[in-house]
């Protein structure tokens, strides 16, 4: 139905986009979004001037995130605030590093902090249309963001059944185009802390390769640079994995040195790509959690977790009537065409083909972001 969309938004002249009669995206240089399949090619020739009937929506796919708590952390932020980056906090592994860094600065100037936030909110918005509940570690791109101690232990006391940390790396001032890919930091094993070490290396592992799936189904290279495995990296040094005891993400989008990465990560198409393969990830990882609880009461964690100590975690799978995206990953292109138009109208008639399944909620959360960045409201 999403690919059918498209051909009826361009049949119907709203936008002129010549270029999306193969409309499955080829893979990008830069990290993106999420698993796709090549629509059928829009009529140019008999040009339908009726919308077909929407697909009637399962009812498994409306608010399939309901009850589910998602931390996220946009890595950074936009101003220290008086505060001292320098200042010396806990690790998680028994010694002490800087309260924050500044973020990295792309070889297009873009603001690591800034391509951060902008995602995240992106990924907010589209969970929240799944009746997902979204907490922030911080409250705007502006001011203070708080330490890395900090965050993590926000993540903790947000209960959260996943906490996702967004971050886009950067392996040089100058440009480095030969480095590429995005990555998923995930702790050397074992964590001093026996709760973090239990939850991340059981549903926080698979939390992880989970997100790397997604990332790579969107036809995202995983890093080719830092020691980084099919798109893994283990690390020590990282407090957010080190002291967070709820399932945790980090994840590394792209390379802000490689010049072609670093225009996706800013730009507002690109960044859409990024937000879809991370919200499929995340709600890849809830769908797939266990219906029955095992966390553990003494946990302060959310709903289904982690199991208790000396159990693994039953292996299962996405429901085949979950929350299925792979269909906005074909009008990547199109939103593109609708972003650069600014037009409202133009992303009023798309919406108005949609039915009302989940990645018609999804895609209209996210345009709505998208146009407001612009300085104004989607009218709907």
């Amino acid at each position: 139905m999403i690919a059918g969309t498209a051909a009826v938004v361009l049949a119907a002249g709203v936008v002129s986009m010549p270029s999306i009669a193969s409309a499955a995206p080829a893979p990008a240089p830069a990290p993106g979004a999420p698993s796709s399949s090549a629509p059928a090619a829009p009529s140019t020739t008999a040009p339908s001037t009726t919308a077909p009937a929407p697909a009637a929506p399962a009812p498994e796919q409306k608010n399939a995130l309901a009850g589910k708590t998602v931390f996220l952390d946009p890595g950074h932020q936009g101003s220290a605030a008086g505060n001292d980056l320098r200042k010396q906090v806990p690790d998680g592994r028994g010694g002490k590093k800087d309260c924050q860094t500044t973020g990295a600065v792309g070889v297009n100037k873009a603001a690591e902090h800034t391509v951060n936030w902008d995602v995240v909110q992106l990924v907010k918005a589209g969970l929240e249309s799944q009746g997902a509940k979204v907490v922030l570690s911080r409250a705007d791109d502006k001011g203070w963001g708080g330490c890395v101690d900090e965050r993590a232990n926000a993540a903790n006391a947000s209960k959260a059944d996943l906490a996702v940390n967004v971050h886009a790396d950067s392996t040089s001032t100058g440009a480095d185009p030969a480095k590429k890919g995005f990555h998923i930091i995930v702790p050397k094993l074992p964590v001093p802390d026996p709760t973090v070490s239990l939850v991340q290396s059981t549903t926080g592992r698979k939390a992880a390769e989970t997100m790397r799936d997604s990332f790579k189904a969107a036809g995202f290279p995983p890093a080719n640079y830092a020691g980084v495995n099919d798109g893994l990296q283990a690390r020590s040094d990282i407090a957010a994995v080190n002291l967070t005891k709820v399932p945790d993400v980090f994840i590394e989008m792209g390379n802000l040195a490689n010049p072609a990465e670093a225009d996706a990560l800013a730009g507002k198409t690109g960044q859409v790509k990024y937000a879809v393969a991370i919200i499929d990830g995340i709600a890849k990882t809830l769908l797939a959690a266990p219906k029955s609880s095992l966390l553990s009461p003494s946990l302060p964690q959310g709903s289904e977790n982690t199991a208790p100590t000396g159990e693994t975690p039953p292996t299962t799978t996405s429901p085949s009537n979950g929350l299925d995206l792979s269909g906005l990953q074909a009008l990547i292109p199109l939103i593109g065409q609708l972003v650069s138009t600014k037009d409202p109208s133009a992303i009023l008639s798309l919406l108005q083909t949609q039915g009302q399944d989940a990645s018609s909620q999804v895609l209209k959360s996210l345009l709505s972001v998208v146009y407001s960045a612009f300085g104004g409201k989607l009218p709907i």
